[in-house]
């Protein structure tokens, strides 16, 4: 594709933990008041007192500068993890290990916070070996150290934290990825969408001018001007079939039932086909005009291209449109892109739509809502 035709791609809309889930991080600092408490009561040698505070802050701005850092960078959850991220989880490590010597028991307290740093922002391994291994530390200490059995409620804090971070960022992801096949799907929905009428509008106005280039071509010798008429309508049609291939493409055409009833007349009279019609398009909504013309333009085109018919029937009523024709009806070989074209726009438009032979001969389309 040359420069031209090229956009500037779009960043992907930012869902709403992406926008706010740093705020977690902040709520989540307020059971940081455990640690600092520790560190007033402490009776440890005033240099470890000290390291504890700068530890403590250094972790704060770590933890808050890591979760937005990460939710800017599109970092975990199932996305790629820069190598910031890791260094990050390693400082969150080590201020929680120096605060030790002054916090005591009490140091335990930043395990759920990095915990929760691991499962949101690092990968998923990254969650369940923290996980676990916070678990295991907690409740070695609480059971194995004399007197630090006082602190239980830590470890039913760090196994809830465990279960809570699991279940969210399974769900987060799980949210995320039914998103992503979400857009996917609906890309490819678009993309069949613009096929489907691109091959329709070709198919039939291609099929239209072979016809006239073949009368065109017998009639140059013995007729000649009506042979420059049939090349006039060559170059209207050719004209008319660019315009709607653009308009198709961006999106914007839409032919109505009158206009395709027209046209369809004329492709078929220039086949030597006449083409009755029984009823008035404004018996269907505008709604059902419009799949309705699609799917008369589509029976027209295999009438020219398959049938080898004379005479082709139209029949408009409330809800329902019906084309026949007398022909040698359709082949056994199953059911061509242009059938299944029909049968997916009608599903689309809520109709029901039925392809076969007719009663006495020839084939017969009928949509009907």
């Amino acid at each position: 594709m040359t420069s031209q035709y090229r956009t500037a791609a779009r960043p992907e809309p930012k869902s709403h933990w992406d926008r706010y889930g740093w705020l977690m991080a902040v709520i989540w600092l307020f059971f940081l008041i455990y640690p600092a408490i520790a560190l007033i009561e402490s009776t440890a040698a005033p240099i470890w007192i000290a390291i504890g505070w700068t530890a403590l802050a250094a972790f704060v701005v770590l933890y808050v500068g890591g979760f937005i850092r990460g939710l800017r960078r599109g970092d975990g959850l199932g996305r790629p993890v820069s190598a910031g991220q890791w260094w990050i989880f390693g400082g969150l490590i080590a201020c929680a290990l120096v605060s030790i010597p002054a916090e005591r028991a009490n140091a335990l307290s930043f395990l759920p916070f990095i915990m929760s740093f691991a499962s949101y922002g690092l990968t998923r391994a990254a969650h369940w070996i923290t996980t676990i291994g916070g678990v295991v530390i907690t409740a070695a200490c609480v059971l194995l150290i004399p007197g630090w059995f006082a602190f239980a409620t830590i470890l039913v804090i760090v196994v809830l934290m465990g279960v809570v971070n699991t279940v969210s960022t399974w769900l987060i992801i799980r949210s995320s990825e039914a998103e992503q096949l979400g857009r996917e799907l609906a890309t490819s929905e678009g993309r069949e969408a613009v096929a489907r009428d691109v091959h329709d509008l070709i198919g039939h106005s291609l099929t239209v001018v072979q016809l006239k280039a073949q009368l065109a071509q017998r009639l140059i010798d013995t007729d000649p001007g009506r042979a420059r008429a049939e090349l006039a309508d060559i170059t209207a049609l050719t004209a008319e079939a660019i315009a709607g291939v653009r308009a198709t493409v961006a999106g914007a055409r839409a032919t109505t039932l009158i206009e395709q009833l027209a046209s369809g007349r004329d492709a078929l009279r220039s086949a030597g086909i006449s083409m009755h019609v029984d009823g008035e398009p404004a018996a269907l909504s505008p709604v059902q005009s419009l799949t309705a013309s699609w799917v008369l333009r589509e029976a027209i085109t295999n009438v020219l291209r398959h049938a080898h018919a004379t005479v082709v029937a139209v029949t408009i009523a409330a809800g329902r449109l019906v084309v026949v024709d007398d022909g040698r009806g359709p082949a056994g070989t199953g059911e061509g892109n242009g059938v299944r074209g029909m049968r997916e726009r009608a599903a689309a438009a809520g109709a029901t739509l039925e392809f076969g032979a007719g009663t006495e001969a020839g084939t017969r389309v009928e949509i009907r809502w």
